[in-house]
């Protein structure tokens, strides 16, 4: 929502201790999120099928309806029979001061999801990424991917102001993927204890996204890559972006590409959404996509990267 005058005009100093306020806004805007639903739409954007796991509320039939026109599968998604869908609602004042509320929901119920079962449905699973969510849930998943085999990716971005070094030790613990932007890379080795060299040796690759730079993925005795992002038209909104990066490089894996190649599809997807505003707005047309791919990667590149978009 957007409030067109000023927070700071509507604050008494002396009376901060029992504020009541009420904001008249001129817009209101709702748009699709969560970072789960994010990475699966891109996922489905590029063909690949992703399972969403996690848990939604009663009213989550629309939602349901948008995801699997696009190529989600949401058959694994618990539906809570008494709380709402969480979502994050914020109001903007003229000089973009935010105020806004997290409201938690059904999102608590993903502790109670099994993965056993989704595995069961689909005849097994390849990779389970496991990224914001439920805290119980988080742990859960992965202690549940580390016994039964499930390889997983560690991402636990927004989670990790929260968490406590044990709880992200146990949650990168035998990662096959480890993602995080700088600033949480900092955060990790300063809560956990460990250097980069020890978390690298505890799991797979460390793929860490640079922001206007792109991304850098450091693998357990192999070769650092980077990867640089395409040339942007605009910057519209930065929001969802690191999930456009996921869903890219994970669809890039599902289809065998190299982790370069992998990272550059990413790339690519994340650049498509700084562009638009809204998570899930931005239109994957392939043509479009395979143009501007081949101009930042080159024809190899896009010769590898063609075959699967179709």
């Amino acid at each position: 929502m957007t409030f067109p005058g000023r927070f700071a005009d509507q604050f008494v100093a002396d009376q901060l201790h029992t504020v009541s306020l009420s904001f008249l806004v001129d817009n209101l805007d709702v748009r699709r999120g969560g970072v789960g639903a994010n990475i699966a739409f891109g996922m489905g954007q590029l063909g690949t099928r992703p399972i969403l796991v996690g848990a939604a509320g009663f009213d989550f039939d629309e939602y349901r309806a948008w995801l699997d026109r696009h190529g989600v599968d949401t058959e694994s998604v618990r539906i809570s029979d008494t709380l709402h869908t969480a979502r994050f609602v914020c109001t903007t004042d003229a000089d973009h001061n935010q105020i806004g509320s997290f409201y938690t929901g059904a999102m608590s119920e993903a502790r109670l999801i099994e993965l056993k079962t989704v595995a069961d449905r689909v005849g097994g699973l390849d990779l389970v990424s496991i990224g914001a969510d439920d805290p119980e849930g988080m742990l859960r998943h992965t202690e549940e991917c580390r016994s039964r085999g499930i390889p997983f990716a560690a991402d636990f971005s927004q989670q990790i102001a929260r968490m406590n070094g044990e709880e992200i030790r146990i949650l990168l613990d035998g990662a096959t993927y480890l993602f995080s932007n700088e600033y949480e890379k900092g955060l990790i080795e300063t809560k956990t204890g460990w250097s980069d060299a020890e978390i690298l040796g505890r799991v797979g690759h460390r793929v860490t996204t640079l922001g206007a730079r792109g991304v850098r993925i450091e693998q357990a005795g192999g070769e650092t890559i980077e990867v640089g992002c395409p040339d942007e038209e605009r910057k519209a909104d930065p929001t969802g972006v690191g999930d456009a990066f996921r869903a890219g490089f994970l669809s890039g894996l599902a289809w065998g590409v190299p982790l370069e190649r992998a990272a550059q599809v990413g790339c690519m997807l994340a650049t498509l959404v700084i562009e638009t505003v809204g998570t899930q707005e931005y239109q994957l047309r392939r043509g479009h996509f395979m143009e501007r791919f081949t101009k930042a990667y080159g024809d190899e590149a896009a010769e590898e990267v063609r075959e699967h978009l179709g």
